[in-house]
């Protein structure tokens, strides 16, 4: 009998490649849990074979045991950016709960680095849409292997950025040069192709006896940002350099607005939400120090097809450092300005 799948979070940049990977065969029902059913990501999605929409919201305990029925395995992707680092724990340790009592098969969490943790807890590491995940992922590391089998998807930042809040910009005094620009110093930052983290969701589905008990931390390459600029300039022939700055002078970028609360879906005044320049200043440092590390081996074991480098993904995609909107909370902040 064809299993059902609960992909949550399946109309955000992880979510999309998720289900896509799912729906490439008559393998699966995918069931994919959004807000707004009639939305064009939800319409795209739900236009997939084997792919429905339900209609709810997400942090609602009721619409959550009505989405749960009937399904045997769930991808759990929670937000952040919308719900803040507080949320963000609880409901992942509620829906790793509320997938015990129905009964679910295989619960998958896309997890992030446990930044403040690898930096020995010290504050400099202190990101709460990283540290918030992570805090989930010990708590499901903790947890039996049956019953339910669980796997953990530990991911990084999206290759599919460099077009967005990561892309290259003309250098003002000589525009015929693209420069990079971050506060990572000679640190070597991973990056992950998005239809290749798919393709590893993918994977754990269909191989649960190899994925339960696993937390796969995957990315396409760790890359020095010298070397993003020469692979750059190789691709496209266009000259392109690395600029290392300070924290304090890539808040004044206007990449993001420093004083913005991660938790814009939820109330400001909330003391425990950290601003867009607390949270990413213990972002980039995390990076910038090689806190995380990956085995590329098992990775190629895993998925052999996989793209193993920044340049490889620049020529597949024909990358050319123009800006490109992928990620749903800046389309959305963008359609409000």
């Amino acid at each position: 009998m064809k299993k059902t799948i609960l992909v949550i979070g399946g109309t955000g940049a992880q979510g999309v490649p998720v289900v896509e990977a799912l729906a490439t065969d008559s393998k699966y029902d995918i069931r994919v849990l959004t807000r707004n059913a009639s939305s064009n990501d939800a319409q795209q999605l739900g236009s997939l074979p084997g792919v429905s929409m339900f209609e709810g919201n997400t942090y609602d305990e009721n619409t959550l045991r009505q989405a749960f029925k009937n399904t045997d395995c769930v991808f759990v992707n929670t937000n952040g950016f919308a719900i803040g680092e507080k949320s963000e724990i609880y409901w992942g340790i509620r829906l790793y709960e509320l997938s015990r009592e129905h009964k679910i098969e295989h619960f998958v969490y896309a997890g992030l680095e446990y930044g403040t943790k690898l930096g020995n807890f010290n504050s400099k590491y202190r990101c709460g849409h990283l540290d918030g995940k992570g805090k989930v992922v010990q708590f499901i590391s903790a947890q039996p292997t049956s019953p339910m089998a669980w796997s953990v998807l530990t991911s990084c930042m999206y290759m599919e950025a460099l077009s967005e809040f990561l892309r290259p910009f003309p250098d003002p005094e000589n525009p015929g040069t693209m420069v990079f620009t971050a506060p990572l110093g000679g640190g070597k930052c991973p990056l992950i192709y998005l239809e290749d983290y798919g393709a590893y969701a993918r994977w754990m589905f269909d191989r649960p006896a190899q994925s339960n008990g696993l937390e796969l931390h995957v990315a396409t390459e760790d890359i020095s940002w010298k070397n993003l600029a020469h692979a750059f300039t190789e691709v496209t022939g266009q000259k392109a350099v690395y600029k290392d700055v300070t924290l304090d002078e890539y808040f004044k970028l206007g990449i993001l607005d420093p004083t913005v609360k991660v938790g814009h879906s939820t109330d400001s005044t909330d003391s425990t939400l950290l601003t867009y320049r607390e949270n990413f200043t213990g972002f980039w440092n995390t990076w910038k120090d090689n806190l995380t590390q990956r085995d590329y081996q098992l990775l190629d074991t895993i998925l052999p097809t996989r793209v193993k480098s920044v340049k490889e993904w620049m020529r597949r995609t024909g990358y050319n450092g123009k800006p490109r909107s992928l990620l749903k909370d800046y389309r959305d902040r963008a359609a409000k300005a």
